[in-house]
């Protein structure tokens, strides 16, 4: 039997690099963080946003690292769309503005934006001690599944 660690090989370790730099670049060209010919944001953007997507984006691609096979994923999810929400513009989220509209999300949501996207970081955070923790305690293989 494998231990927890000796599971987490160099390809795994690339897999989640390779998350955290997708996710980075991805979600932050669509929430328009940074200029682009493809997103343009209505609401400027603060310093915290890019930070917080950093944090997000370094979380999601450890999750991935040492995430086991069948594991849950519904934390990681929760955590991914709500840090989304928190640095994406909120005008811009076609979404959120058909549901609740302009003047109710620049009035009550923009103000607590930021801390929608710490929420999320931290679900995220969560969800890899929790992953962690399972692996490490149950010194289960942690190899995908090959067919």
């Amino acid at each position: 039997m494998t231990t927890f660690r000796e599971n987490l090989t160099p390809v795994r370790m690339l897999k989640g690099a390779a998350m955290a730099g997708a996710s980075f670049l991805g979600l932050g060209t669509v929430a328009a963080l940074w200029e682009n010919p493809l997103f343009i944001r209505m609401v400027p953007s603060g310093n915290f946003e890019i930070g917080l997507l950093a944090a997000l984006s370094i979380l999601l691609g450890l999750y991935v690292a040492i995430r086991r096979p069948f594991c849950s994923v519904r934390n990681a999810g929760v955590g991914g769309v709500l840090g989304f929400i928190g640095v994406a513009c909120p005008v811009c989220n076609s979404i959120l503005m058909l549901i609740f509209g302009g003047e109710l999300l620049l009035t009550y949501f923009e103000p607590v934006r930021v801390y929608v996207a710490a929420a999320g970081v931290l679900v995220v955070a969560i969800a890899v001690v929790q992953e962690w923790r399972r692996g490490r305690s149950s010194g289960a293989d942690t190899s995908p599944l090959t067919i």
